[in-house]
Parts: C-alpha cells; structure tokens; sequence
C-alpha cells in the first residue's frame, strides 16, 4: 500500500509540473536568462557559455533531470546579440531535447539602458516510450506505441539593462505544438499539446557598503491550467566575488544558492532546493550545477559589475 501511495503521489505531482511548467525550470535562471528570455542575447557584451545541470527530487525513480548549455555574444557595435542554446529534459518515460538560435536587436539610449528585441527558432524532440510502462493489466491501446515527435518552436521577448536593473517579458515558445493524437479512437481529439508559456523577469542591485551588494529578483511564470507561479529571490554579493542567496518559489520549494566568481572569465554556482509539497517525504531535495565562462579576457572586455 505505501508504494501505491508513492506511486500515486509522484504521478499527480508531475502531471501538475507538466502542465504548470512544461518548458526546463531552473533555480539558478538568473544566470541563464536567456532560457527565459530571447531578448538577454548579447546583453553582457561579450562571449559568454553557460551550462546547467539540474537533478530534481532525488533519490525517486524517474524524477526530472535537466541539462542545458547556451552560448551568447554581441556583435561589435553592440547593436545585435545573437546566441545559440541546447538542453535535455528527462522525466519518468518522457525525454525532451531542443535547440535554438537567438537574435536580438539591441537599442541603446544615452546616459541610460539597453532595450533589446529578440526572437528565438528551433525545434524539440519528445519522445515517450509507452510500451515500457509496467501495467497491471495489458491491453490498454493508450500505451501500444511509443511517441517520437519533433516539435517547432518559435519565440519573443523584451528585455530592458542598465548596471543595476532588469525587466523583460517573454513567450520562448508562440508554437502550441499537438504532443499526441489517439488515431484509434478520437481521430481529432488532442490528448495532449505544449501550451504558450508567459514570463516576466525583473531584478535590481542595491549597495549596502563598500564591499557588500543585494540583489533581489523575481520571476513570473503563467501557463494555461495552471496556477501563476512566482520566484522570490536575495542574493548578497561579497566584495563581488561571493554570493548567498535564498528563493522562494510559490507552491513548490524554498532553495538556497551560493556562487562564486573563481576568475574574471570562470563563475560556479550551486542551489539546493527543499520542496514544500508532499512529496518532501519521498526524496532528498534537488541539486542545481551552474557553470559560467567568458571568452576574451582582454582590458576593458569583462563587464564590472556582473551580477546578471
């Protein structure tokens, strides 16, 4: 019976995330915004490569696993960013991997910020191996043949920098992709569909000192069928070189982040989240990995500050 009552736990928490979030989810988003936001490409001046590997619920069989890697950069008027982006998403029977190209026009004003355009295209694969899910009774045509799809996306995204602020909003998916079509019995029915994802971001610094700086942030996440969901995040920086953070993410977890800023060009940054659901019961937290590094280390090349 306690199996069963896992069983039945983690299937209701992930149907939930799906639909809540079907796009890659990360704690640590502030440092790769441009998963979030088309319109980031080329806002840090230079060639920057970020990765990510998030391991979510672990310890419980089939719980999501993500990886990422993205690279921008901006042309040298500064006018255009452009970037490229991968990233595998795993969860239970379920495997998604996608790829995309950025392009960002970038408008300057003087004595002030940067507001950037940018548009995304791509496509993801999704993949559902039904026919190795263990049924208890067979049978079921629902679960016959697997699912193999590639999927188009195209996206947008507004984002507005100075040194000290951010704000942006984006759609990084206008494609509402059909996932499947029963052609058995409901030959036009969709049983299942990507959906338009909406995010708003937005974040300031604040100095408390010489050697001290905070930086709150949040994200907006909003899906059809779903709740909005929202991140509250603090991150203190440490005489610019370390940072602790917390986060709060409504419905679902707190999570703390610690980063490090090893050399002008490499940063490492961890966050640990402890769920807030009741499947808190049932595995040991989710571990987060990020790993940022910038190319051209020539004077003047790295931007000071960098926190985002």
């Amino acid at each position: 019976m306690k199996r069963i009552i896992i069983a039945l736990v983690f299937f209701v928490s992930s149907y939930l995330q799906v639909n809540a979030q079907q796009e890659p989810m990360y704690t640590q988003y502030m440092f790769n915004m441009m998963a979030v936001n088309p319109g980031y490409a080329g806002s840090r001046g230079i060639l920057s490569a970020t990765a990510l590997y998030r391991r979510q619920w672990a310890g419980m069989d089939g719980a999501p696993e993500t990886g990422s890697i993205a690279f921008d950069m901006a042309t040298r008027n500064e006018k255009v960013g452009l970037g490229i982006q991968a990233y595998h998403d795993k969860i239970g029977i379920t495997n998604t991997s996608g790829f995309y190209a950025t392009y960002a026009y970038r408008i300057r004003f003087r004595n002030s910020g940067t507001l950037a355009v940018g548009l995304q295209g791509g496509f993801s694969n999704y993949k559902a191996d039904l026919t190795k899910v263990d049924l208890i009774e067979g049978g079921d045509p629902a679960f016959a043949q697997n699912i193999n799809a590639i999927l188009p996306a195209f996206g947008s995204g507004i984002y507005y920098n100075t040194d000290r602020f951010y704000a942006g909003f984006s759609i990084p998916n206008l494609v509402q992709s059909k996932l499947r079509k029963d052609q058995l019995y409901y030959e036009a029915d969709v049983l299942s569909k990507k959906y338009m994802h909406f995010f708003f971001v937005a974040g300031y610094v604040f100095d408390l000192g010489e050697s001290f700086k905070l930086k709150p942030s949040t994200l907006v996440k909003a899906v059809k069928g779903a709740p909005v969901q929202v991140d509250i995040n603090a991150n203190l920086w440490i005489k610019d070189l370390v940072s602790f953070g917390a986060s709060y993410r409504t419905g679902d977890a707190v999570a703390g982040m610690f980063e490090v800023q090893v050399t002008n060009q490499l940063r490492i940054g961890y966050a640990y989240d402890h769920s807030i659901t009741n499947l808190v019961k049932y595995n040991q937290g989710t571990h987060e990995v990020m790993l940022r590094y910038e190319f051209g280390c020539e004077k003047g090349k790295i931007l000071s500050p960098r926190y985002f």
